[in-house]
């Protein structure tokens, strides 16, 4: 009886250890399925959770309490809010003195191109380099000065804008003034300010998305982790591109197909040249930011430099509205990690199906003397109609539609409770197309414009339950498919 009990005893601690070695192999995210390259918190390793820190009442900053107390950038482990704040340093405009080539453009469903242009564009911006020089401002103090002296198109060719951008927070919520010159009437004038939510005549893009957001408007949670491989992509009608990549103001060829996420120098890519990532949501608070037009942001944050990649815009419905994606460059190596700058950014209006590209080309570190940064940064050097550096060229624009970037990929089974998706019939058949074709088709048959869902793979059972956006956050009928009349589509 003795023995009988002593092997029961034994028979049950082998289960355990066996139940407790495949409970513990389940967090530490080897039950993850083969090929799939997320993962919600729940799934990360014990590894990967040692890099971040989960909880949300951290101490705040004495003078400003909206901020965290821990002097920036921060140590590891990085909460939400932190990486938030890192993310800031990554904007369309480079955190330091610098001058480049910034060509943009746009392209409609129908396959027409639009607002074309291209200047030299100027930077002056005060030290530190980083956004750390914001931080160290008081609320209301100039932070930096924006030059653009346009070259493209002709009838643009000589005009001029000039911003000056401020530190805000409730009280001094003004983030930046403009002054505008015009050749035609040789005047400087003072532009009304552009509202956030505005976007630019015939693009995709908002004044926010253009110019960047302050953390602290939002709150931040970590959603888990993801391994990109594409972002902006080339269509198979474009094998090459000119850039000016070196430092030196020089052109060169290069092949689309070689050019990376984050850049040649970039010195943890993944087997498959893909790149880790955190996915973090960003929430609009509503005593910053009240019936914000984009309450929901998810951001791919690269892991070591915390770079948006990818970025995705849910408006009030909750439904998804736009994507933005990037490869960057090492543009300031003395920075390190906080040196990568835009590259290529493209956006995508979804319910429009309007692209819209900016290409930061021919980027060059430049330190401004003090009588420099007097005589150039302020509007009355526009008058003289001075271009300060016409080395500073680009040829990679888009000249014709068949050259024109693919939409971004939709990832559509990447954290599917988390992510609605729906599309317009005729904006779902253009994306399938595209992706057969490996180029933007507009000669498409017509089809019903009706709402469609886009549907994820099969979700094992085995994967941990997502989180479920709550009633309370969205309406309750914001996935609901709604029934539209049937109107031809006019597809070139």
């Amino acid at each position: 009886m003795y023995d009988r009990q002593v092997g029961w005893v034994l028979l049950m601690s082998v289960l355990m250890s066996v139940t407790g070695a495949r409970s513990h192999a389940e967090m530490s995210g080897a039950a993850t399925p083969p090929g799939r390259t997320w993962k919600l918190v729940e799934e990360m390793t014990p590894e990967e959770l040692k890099a971040v820190e989960l909880r949300t009442d951290t101490p705040r900053h004495p003078q400003f309490p909206y901020m965290p107390a821990e002097a920036y950038p921060f140590t590891p482990p990085y909460t939400a809010e932190e990486m938030g704040y890192r993310l800031m340093e990554f904007t369309q405009r480079p955190r330091w003195s610098c001058m480049f080539a910034n060509v943009w453009g746009s392209i409609s469903a129908q396959g027409v191109l639009m607002s074309p242009g291209r200047s030299v564009t100027f930077m002056d911006y005060p030290e530190p380099q980083g956004v750390a020089a914001e931080f160290a401002k008081k609320p209301g103090e100039e932070m930096y000065r924006y030059l653009n002296q346009n070259t493209f198109p002709p009838d643009a060719e000589g005009s001029q804008r000039m911003t000056i951008r401020y530190r805000t927070d409730h009280q001094h919520v003004k983030k930046e003034e403009a002054f505008f010159y015009s050749p035609s009437i040789r005047r400087v004038r003072h532009q009304v300010p552009f509202r956030r939510q505005d976007k630019f005549p015939n693009q995709a893009q908002t004044t926010d998305d253009a110019t960047g957001r302050d953390a602290w408007e939002y709150s931040w949670q970590l959603i888990g982790t993801d391994v990109l491989s594409h972002t902006v992509r080339f269509p198979v009608t474009r094998p090459t591109i000119v850039l000016g990549t070196k430092g030196d103001g020089s052109l060169h060829e290069v092949q689309t197909a070689t050019i990376k996420l984050m850049g040649d120098a970039y010195p943890h890519y993944t087997r498959d040249g893909g790149v880790e990532c955190y996915v973090v949501e960003a929430r609009a608070r509503e005593d910053w930011l009240p019936d914000y037009y984009a309450p929901r942001i998810l951001y791919w944050l690269e892991k070591h430099s915390f770079y948006p990649l990818r970025i995705e815009q849910y408006g009030r419905d909750g439904k998804l509205a736009m994507v933005e994606v990037r490869l960057s460059e090492m543009f300031n190596p003395p920075l390190k990690e906080r040196g990568y700058g835009p590259l290529f950014v493209l956006y995508w209006d979804i319910a429009s199906d309007l692209m819209s590209y900016n290409i930061r080309d021919n980027h060059r570190v430049k330190q401004w003397k003090a009588e420099e940064t007097e005589a150039f940064f302020n509007p009355d050097f526009m008058r003289r109609q001075w271009y300060l550096d016409l080395s500073v060229k680009s040829q990679a624009g888009v000249a014709h539609p068949e050259l024109f970037f693919l939409r971004p990929p939709l990832e559509a089974g990447k954290f599917p409770n988390l992510r609605p998706i729906q599309l317009t019939a005729d904006v779902a058949a253009r994306v399938n197309v595209q992706e057969k074709a490996g180029r933007l088709v507009f000669e498409i048959e017509s089809v019903a414009v009706e709402t469609a869902a886009v549907k994820p793979p099969h979700v094992p059972q085995h994967e941990p339950a997502q989180r479920v956006l709550s009633p309370a956050v969205l309406p309750s009928d914001a996935y609901a498919h709604q029934e539209q009349p049937t109107v031809p589509t006019a597809v070139r």
